[in-house]
């Protein structure tokens, strides 16, 4: 079962959409977007993303990407 990393299209929109592309290209994650995830207050603050539930976030696509393989790692599903 691979990690689940969820995005909302209006994130996506913000900046979020070059982490998306960063993180699908990786086979063992599997990425879902949403029009809406429901965090509206900080989808205007920040970049972010669910992981296996829990939000992630970084101040560019970059550091978004570095923080979700991050928090995997420190949370490992097995």
């Amino acid at each position: 079962m691979n990690p689940i990393i969820e995005f909302c299209i209006s994130n996506l929109g913000s900046g979020g959409y070059e982490a998306l592309q960063v993180l699908e290209e990786d086979p063992d994650l599997d990425i879902v977007e949403y029009g809406c995830l429901d965090h509206c207050g900080l989808c205007g603050e920040t970049l972010y993303a669910l992981v296996n539930g829990e939000v992630v976030t970084g101040e560019t696509p970059d550091l978004l990407v570095k923080a979700i393989y991050q928090y995997l790692e420190d949370n490992p599903m097995f």
